[in-house]
């Protein structure tokens, strides 16, 4: 549905987006994940041909956004962060001017309008003015404005920016909904919302990629080895030498959480890379008759994957910036 091709925006002297590849797949909810400076709104704005790019293309199911902005523009809807309402329209009047402005015929106008307000649930609403309605009314407004035409993509920035509770999961629950028939990308720099609501990650640094995957396999892509949680009934520092004496054990660490027996204790074991070490601590504690209570993996979360990428982007920024000025 859209590639993204060796992207660059540069604002003077600053880069906000640093050759970004990305392809997005038909059928899916993508997730812009990254800190607040990333370069997510801005990839965003490229995408919808709000900004020009410095260098690089975007081809939206086959048209370039620069040189077929109005073919490209047609397979997308877009809510910015703050939706661009008229406040002294009602929902029912702002979205058939919108869809005069999308070039919806205007027989078909009033059903599309119609139809958008029923799936965005904002029918009850539909002759009040914007100023009177809750953010949360008008992310919706918004929504239902993205997505008359009926365009294959749409794309969200920040859709639960400056929500209360009830209406974080009101939104995320209708963008759940909305994945069903359309391409989703959203921006956020919420972990839970992404880890809630999308099939695909795309963390951003500094403008630039740094990981992709679905939520529950981005521990994966750290390149670390097998982490467990090991529970012996043994005292710690006889423990810790069985351990130690396994071959590809990288990392031994005392897990203190949830467990508090006595005359047991607990560690978070690290393997070397690729290697699996789970039948090595059964043995070797069966050999040396030591009760082994429990062994179970240890999956990074996506927080702690979204730390450590990002940490290390601006490590290795850091380190560039010293290098030239040496």
């Amino acid at each position: 549905m859209i590639e993204v091709k060796d992207l660059v925006k540069s604002y003077g002297g600053n880069v906000a987006v640093d050759h970004l590849n990305v392809t997005i797949e038909k059928g899916k909810i993508y997730g812009f994940l990254g800190p607040n400076g990333a370069g997510k709104s801005t990839t965003m704005n490229i995408m919808t041909g709000y900004v020009a790019s410095t260098s690089g293309t975007v081809i939206i199911d086959g048209h370039d956004i620069l040189e077929e902005p109005e073919e490209a523009k047609k397979n997308i809807g877009y809510l910015p962060e703050v939706p661009p309402l008229y406040m002294d329209m009602s929902p029912f009047e702002q979205l058939m001017f919108a869809a005069e402005l999308k070039k919806i015929p205007k027989k078909e106008r009033q059903g599309q309008v119609e139809e958008a307000m029923t799936r965005t649930q904002i029918v009850d609403v539909a002759d009040r003015l914007n100023k009177h309605l809750s953010k949360g009314y008008r992310q919706r407004v918004g929504l239902a404005q993205a997505l008359l035409g009926n365009p294959d993509i749409l794309i969200l920035d920040e859709p639960t920016a400056g929500l209360d509770p009830l209406q974080i999961i009101e939104i995320r629950d209708l963008i759940k909904r909305l994945g069903k028939d359309h391409t989703v990308i959203l921006s956020s720099h919420i972990l839970s919302e992404v880890s809630a609501v999308c099939d695909y990650v795309l963390i951003i640094s500094r403008g630039k990629l740094v990981a992709e995957d679905s939520p529950e396999r981005l521990g994966s892509l750290m390149g670390a080895g097998q982490e467990l949680k090991v529970t012996v009934k043994e005292s710690r520092n006889r423990a810790e030498s069985l351990l130690r004496s396994i071959p590809d054990v990288k990392e031994i660490r005392l897990y203190t959480e949830g467990w508090k027996e006595e005359g047991c204790c607990q560690f978070l074991v690290c393997a070397k890379e690729n290697a699996d070490i789970r039948e090595a601590i059964f043995f070797k504690m069966a050999e040396n008759k030591v009760p082994l209570l429990g062994m179970e993996r240890v999956s990074k979360s996506l927080e702690e994957v979204f730390l450590e990428l990002t940490e290390e982007e601006s490590r290795e920024k850091e380190a560039s910036k010293h290098a030239g000025n040496l």
